[in-house]
């Protein structure tokens, strides 16, 4: 080999070592990308894979992608698969109804973190509570939604009235209450019903 082809091959094997393949090849580099530098290689390829896609995402878009996948990965499997088939049931809805669950989504985000963190204990409590006494509660609501207005002024005040008795009083109450007769006890209900 002449000194000319060597030199020339020392400097190609120089340019590849060092990753400069564009100039290696004559060809200039490809614009940088904005945010790929900051990625871990697994992310990196991913991005590269959906380079014109990436491209279009603003700085945000970008970051909650971001933040998106990286939650992905450290769910697990059985946490994935939960999420595919809440997806699946998402795109079964109809266009109101996944309205309605993404302007419900949007005012969960809009809460303060100490908020959503209150809801999630009491979710996670709802969800611990027996299904006879879920059932129960469910129920309770269902009612108080079928009531008229006056229907519910007249529950909060007799709820109110209730939280100023002293608890002697309100063990008075429940005691009455347990000695009578279940013929009495359905009767004052039908005739509090009388009285809506």
């Amino acid at each position: 080999m002449t000194r000319r082809g060597l030199s020339g091959l020392v400097l190609l094997g120089a340019l590849l070592a060092l990753s400069d393949l564009h100039v290696a090849w004559g060809q200039p580099p490809p614009p940088a990308i904005e945010g790929l530098d900051k990625l871990t290689p697994e992310e990196r390829a991913i991005a590269e894979r959906n380079l014109e896609r990436w491209q279009r995402l603003t700085p945000d878009e970008r970051a909650r992608a971001l933040e998106n996948y990286r939650q992905w990965r450290s769910m697990t499997p059985e946490e994935r698969e939960a999420a595919r088939q809440n997806y699946r049931r998402f795109r079964q809805l109809t266009p109101d109804q996944r309205a309605q669950i993404l302007k419900d989504f949007q005012r969960w985000n809009e809460l303060p973190k100490e908020r959503q963190q209150e809801l999630q204990k009491a979710y996670e409590r709802w969800q611990r509570l027996p299904q006879e006494r879920r059932d129960r509660i469910q129920q309770r609501l269902n009612q108080w939604e079928a009531m008229t207005p006056e229907e519910r002024d007249r529950v909060l005040r007799n709820q109110e009235r209730w939280r100023q008795m002293t608890p002697e009083q309100r063990e008075q109450i429940r005691e009455r209450w347990r000695q009578m007769p279940p013929e009495e006890r359905e009767r004052l209900r039908q005739q509090r019903r009388g009285q809506q």
